[in-house]
């Protein structure tokens, strides 16, 4: 049989692996280019490629339920678990290896969160570092090519034909007999016009709204040593929204990620070196009804609004002038005993990017973590913003990720199935166990 993948990132990636083993004749797409060509890279263009938009992440591998995924909703925790299980095999045979944290202190922590009313949220974790994960990515690229799968870069799917079992591409026509549709976060736009054009069943995921938070790494550095990226969810007082911690990047660094109409920040950590801060992502979650249930419109507005008043970078600043109703300077934030990780960051006022209620949910929010994290709810505590995570549609499907269309499957976080890696290839395995006719046991 032959199968045709749209998407290189971890989804498409676990999904050719599974299916070159059991013999099939597998075709990736993607519009990007190979992991050697990738390194460099600036622009929209660092969110495609192999590898996907994370490839530069760096690398928090949560093997948890309960976090980074949509699949416990279509197949249960028990097979969802399973799935990830078969991801931290594939990515220990890399050399990348899990640690568990110790039970004893994880349920000190889960105690002092319950006593805060905050819920906090253990799990099995692997750190890569945003240095090495292009190599463990490369390997995987070089694995896939020995098993004869066709990695096919610089070509982007232009069409879809049901009915011919065809994608037409920039450089022509591929047929299958299964095609397996995983754009990743950064091709969601696509998935969204293709949906519409091919008449799949979805619904419109929530969207992350938020900010970064930068302090010192002393501050967090309790709670690091026992979880790497510690998730922890808080209920704010005057909404009653759920904001919660993400991607946090102990001795990090905070970054820019450039977009097409607008500019993001994320947080990195690295293996080769750290800085004397660590940073985490702090957002609130957003559905929306009608009139307007495209969260994604709706995250986007908001991103260009902020990138609009910060001159075309992310904003920048200190806790006490947010709180206090006004914008910070750079002689301000010079003041901070924080030294801020993203130079190319405007001083400015996050409350005239972010609308009211998000602000009110993060000070909120950041108040009552500090009860459980001494520290975070400091004067000279840095904010950037926006960091917003698009989730895309919904995609119906089956429990094999089989939409409404015949032989049509999608996957990762471009089709709103997963929030990362180990989430997205999981469901990559999915898609590729139902591709390949393959039941549960």
């Amino acid at each position: 049989m032959k199968f045709v993948i749209i998407g290189a990132g971890p989804a498409g990636l676990f999904a050719a692996l599974y299916l070159s083993e059991k013999g099939a004749q597998v075709t990736i797409l993607d519009k990007g280019k190979r992991v050697e060509e990738r390194k460099g890279e600036k622009g929209p263009d660092l969110l495609h490629g192999v590898g996907g938009a994370g490839l530069f992440s760096d690398g928090k591998l949560n093997y948890s339920p309960d976090i980074g995924t949509n699949l416990p909703a279509l197949i249960g925790r028990e097979k969802t678990f399973e799935l990830m299980k078969r991801v931290e095999e594939r990515f220990e045979a890399l050399g990348v290896r899990a640690r568990d944290p110790r039970e004893a202190e994880v349920e000190n922590w889960i105690i002092r969160a319950a006593k805060e009313g905050i819920r906090y949220i253990p799990a099995r974790q692997a750190h890569i570092g945003s240095d090495k994960l292009p190599e463990v990515i490369g390997r995987v690229e070089k694995i896939l090519e020995e098993s004869g799968v066709e990695i096919r870069t610089n070509e982007e799917a232009l069409e879809i034909d049901p009915k011919k079992h065809m994608v037409k591409t920039t450089r022509g026509e591929l047929h299958y007999d299964a095609l397996l549709i995983a754009p990743g976060r950064s091709g969601a736009k696509w998935l969204e016009s293709m949906v519409h054009m091919l008449g799949m069943d979805f619904i419109y995921n929530p969207v992350d709204i938020g900010v970064r938070v930068e302090v010192p790494a002393m501050v967090m550095e309790e709670i690091t040593k026992v979880t790497w990226d510690p998730k922890v969810y808080i209920n704010t007082p005057t909404y009653d929204d759920i904001v919660r911690t993400f991607c946090v990047s102990p001795y990090g660094y905070v970054v820019r990620e450039k977009y097409k109409n607008f500019v993001l920040v994320n947080g990195h950590s690295r293996g080769d070196r750290r800085s004397e801060n660590t940073n985490f992502a702090f957002l609130v979650k957003v559905s929306l009804t009608e009139p307007l249930e495209n969260t994604n419109l709706y995250g986007e507005a908001i991103a260009f609004e902020a990138t609009t008043i910060g001159g075309g970078n992310p904003i920048i600043q200190r806790l006490e002038d947010l709180l206090m109703g006004r914008r910070s300077t750079g002689e301000r934030i010079g003041k901070s005993f924080v030294n801020p990780t993203l130079k190319d960051a405007t001083p400015g006022d996050i409350a005239m990017a972010l609308p009211y209620r998000f602000v009110k949910d993060i000070t909120e929010g950041l108040e009552k973590l500090n009860h459980l994290i001494k520290g975070v709810y400091s004067a000279q505590t840095l904010i950037y913003a926006p960091e917003i995570k698009f989730h895309g549609l919904r995609i119906l499907t089956n429990e094999y990720l089989k939409t409404n269309l015949e032989d049509i499957f999608v996957a990762g976080d471009g089709a709103g199935l997963s929030r990362g890696i180990v989430g997205a290839a999981a469901s990559g395995i999915l898609a590729a166990m139902g591709m390949a006719g393959e039941k549960w046991e």
